[in-house]
């Protein structure tokens, strides 16, 4: 009798052991969550003009313990300031919004999503989500495992995107433009969405992380367009044009804003045949 009922203990304990370890494997599939201070973050590297390498997915979601503004501040601002060197929007800005959409970096949203911008869903996306009730009950936002995929997601987000292309008009420190027109392209519903970013900019004087970013020579966008646009002004006053495959005459003259005839007269031509490699003479006097 004894030796059955020890046979039983030994078997039960041993079904029982394989359910725990079921378990636990089981357990091992499903996305970790890892806190972190801020003195545990690793700051990426600039090295690269601004277009710094995003900390490496490793699959757990991970969650920062930030208790205040300043907390918060601290611990993206080096982030805002090399987004800006990236991308051109202000770092006052990109900290201004973060602070407010995800409160302070406590809010219901950022805390189950790392969605520091409220960026919903959209289509196109194909990333991990999560809902959560906004304008509507139980819209789609986007989730990312570490903060900084949401910072790097925020500056593509304005970056392409044609609605918010005149914000790049203006100076990378001019916060109070950026502001007002965030909301006028749309970015919140909000009527004092601009004035709260306004606000907390000048409450915790966000913007000298804007001046520390221009004075080490990242200018606003809008310089290197003006630049391109010089180039091209440039180009075409070039005193030769070379043929290239698919050019006729009049689109090289119309280009050029002259005739064919003055085109044909300046290059001794008594014909309209041009070939490719070609290099046509332009009237000086059309490019001064």
């Amino acid at each position: 009798m004894t030796k059955k009922l020890i046979v039983v203990f030994l078997l039960g304990s041993f079904l029982i052991g394989c359910k725990v370890k079921q378990r636990v494997s089981y357990s091992k599939k499903k996305t970790e969550t890892v806190s972190t201070s801020k003195k545990e973050v690793t700051k990426p590297s600039s090295n690269d003009g601004g277009l710094y390498p995003m900390p490496e997915d490793s699959g757990k979601f991970v969650q920062f313990e930030i208790k205040s503004a300043e907390e918060y501040i601290a611990t993206f601002s080096e982030v805002a300031q090399l987004e800006m060197k990236a991308y051109g929007i202000p770092a006052s800005i990109t900290l201004a919004q973060g602070l407010l959409e995800s409160g302070f970096g406590k809010g219901e949203l950022a805390m189950k999503t790392n969605n520091h911008f409220g960026i919903k869903c959209h289509k196109g996306w194909q990333g991990d989500y999560d809902f959560h009730d906004d304008d509507e009950k139980g819209e789609c936002f986007r989730k990312y495992n570490h903060p900084m995929y949401s910072y790097r997601d925020h500056s593509i987000f304005l970056t392409s995107r044609s609605r918010y292309a005149f914000l790049f008009d203006y100076r990378n420190s001019d916060y109070r433009n950026w502001a007002r027109g965030l909301k006028k392209a749309g970015y919140a519903t909000d009527k004092k969405y601009p004035n709260k970013l306004i606000s907390l900019i000048e409450r915790y004087d966000l913007d000298t992380y804007d001046l520390n970013v221009v004075r080490a020579g990242f200018g606003r966008q809008k310089r290197q367009v003006v630049a391109n646009q010089k180039k091209e002004v440039a180009a075409k006053r070039q005193k030769v044009h070379v043929v290239k495959e698919g050019d006729t005459l009049y689109a090289i003259a119309r280009s050029y804003s002259i005739t064919v005839d003055d085109l044909k007269r300046f290059n001794y031509m008594y014909d309209n045949t041009i070939s490719v490699g070609q290099e046509l003479k332009l009237p000086a006097q059309k490019f001064n």
